[in-house]
């Protein structure tokens, strides 16, 4: 017989003795075409193997390495494992010779199309090399660019350090030396806050604040006094007895009610947006006539003891209890990013107050110090400190006009001083605890002041106290009291604040 019949009639005569006798369906059909060739590759196989489940022929290392991978027959997917297959000893097999290999128009017809799939893989071998050259050209080049720019921005750092240097060496011959009865106690210096150079003293240098600068106060004075003169009383202000009629109309939980308490409100009247200062140490910007949290400036360690906005509110300051001062920038999703954090202060601040300018502010803090700061660079220009040792500040505020700041301490005194020359020119004393709030009246003419004891009112003209007022009981402190914002010329009406409370007063 052929050997593909005896190998056939093999197998069969196999599977008579491990199945009792019967051979299976699959290894008669395999003897009866006489078709020896493995299942996976369609040849015949070197090393044949037959499975016990479906009787099929593989080759022993192909369904070695299906099974090892898959576990299973890979023609009827049927679990399968080694003791599941059967080798078949047989004689070493001739493979046939394709009928191609048989004359030799068939041998030249196979080696030309060897030959086309060999140009075929040159070709595709030789455009990879052409892309990959190509690839590695752009690198090139990228590279090479890139160590012009970083050299060109190396030589620019350098020749921005040595202005810089040059600058600072010029600085100490334009900077005035400030006169003031306090001058010893002050902590102007020569150079930027951003050296944190210490002086003799122990104390930061500062830059002071610069001739310039004293111009474009001057400037704003004059501007802001002129257009004092010309305000007329508003036809909407409201009369006496409307305001007797006030009612609670909304009430909102902007704050943590695990730390219940708001220290500090802004109102930015142009938006109609107000920024709350909280105890659970976050600020809040709240659009009242949508009543929507608008963002919450998270950042602080303490409590926020104070907050303003900046002109349009594109800028918002808060002070904390944690000695940091920090400006939040107004970003295009709506949000407020921390622009700078100020670390001058050794104690908790207490106060935060805008300049009309728009373009500075002072801090006042428990350390028994002012800062004045610029507010685009976030420097602090200069640090005052009173040598008379009344006490830490706990409340501060500009002058409608600008040249004048007026600042209260926790031993019941109230400070004005000369923003041009940083001396304290006049004090009042007469309250009873620490001084909680402070403001100037539209007209310029008046101060008012909280404390434990009530509310006061001073002439600033006159230096004397003319009024006081006691809206609560002795056990009753006023933390907050503000100037009605109606810029009246001849009459202002004054608001105390006592969370949750409030009185207006007029007078």
């Amino acid at each position: 017989l052929p050997r593909s019949y005896s190998l056939s009639l093999h197998l069969h005569l196999q599977f008579l003795l491990l199945d009792g006798g019967e051979a299976p369906e699959c290894s008669t059909g395999i003897l009866a075409h006489g078709i020896m060739n493995c299942s996976i590759s369609g040849e015949v196989p070197e090393e044949p193997v037959v499975s016990k489940k479906s009787g099929l022929l593989f080759e022993k290392r192909l369904i070695e390495r299906h099974i090892s991978e898959y576990g299973k027959c890979p023609i009827t997917g049927e679990p399968l494992s080694m003791d599941d297959i059967v080798p078949i000893k047989t004689g070493k097999i001739v493979k046939p010779r394709p009928v191609q290999a048989a004359s030799i128009p068939g041998m030249l017809g196979m080696f030309q199309i060897e030959w086309d799939g060999l140009m075929l893989s040159n070709f595709a071998l030789e455009q990879q090399l052409h892309t990959a050259r190509q690839e590695l050209s752009h690198a090139l080049y990228q590279h090479d660019a890139a160590c012009r720019v970083i050299a060109r921005l190396k030589k620019e750092r350098d020749e921005a350090r040595s202005l810089l240097a040059q600058a600072e060496r010029q600085i100490p011959l334009s900077v005035p030396t400030a006169t003031s009865v306090n001058a010893s106690a002050l902590s102007n210096g020569k150079r930027g806050a951003a050296d944190e150079d210490m002086g003799t003293d122990g104390k930061k240098i500062r830059l002071g604040i610069s001739a310039s600068i004293i111009a474009e106060l001057t400037d704003c004075n004059a501007a802001l006094s002129q257009q004092r003169k010309k305000r007329q009383i508003p036809p909407t202000l409201a009369p006496i007895d409307a305001v007797e009629r006030y009612t609670q109309l909304f009430s909102y939980p902007l704050h943590k009610t695990s730390k219940p308490g708001i220290l500090a409100v802004d109102i930015l009247y142009s938006k109609d947006i107000i920024a709350t200062g909280g105890a659970d140490t976050s600020a809040v910007l709240f659009d009242r006539p949508s009543g929507e949290i608008l963002s919450t400036l998270s950042g602080h360690s303490k409590k926020v003891t104070s907050i303003k906005f900046v002109d349009q509110g594109d800028l918002v300051v808060t002070g904390s209890a944690d000695k940091t001062v920090r400006l939040w920038q107004a970003s295009e999703n709506g949000n407020y990013d921390c622009r700078h954090i100020l670390k001058d202060h050794t104690a908790e601040v207490q106060a935060v107050t805008i300049h009309a300018t728009n373009n500075y502010f002072v801090t006042a803090s428990l350390d028994n110090t002012w800062c004045f700061y610029d507010i685009s660079s976030g420097l602090c220009l200069t640090q005052v400190e009173d040598a008379s040792g009344s006490g830490g500040y706990t409340s501060a505020a500009f002058h409608p006009d600008g040249l004048i700041l007026g600042t209260g301490t926790s031993e019941a005194l109230v400070k004005i001083w000369d923003v041009k020359s940083q001396a304290n020119v006049a004090r009042f004393d007469g309250h009873i605890g620490g001084v909680t709030a402070i403001s100037f009246s539209e007209n310029g003419y008046f101060l008012a002041t909280a404390a434990h004891d009530g509310v006061k009112l001073w002439d600033l003209r006159k230096l004397r106290n003319f009024r006081t007022f006691t809206p609560y009981d002795e056990n009753t402190p006023t933390q907050s009291e503000e100037f009605e914002r109606s810029r009246m010329r001849d009459r202002d009406v004054q608001c105390a604040f006592l969370f949750p409370s409030i009185i207006f007063v007029p007078w």
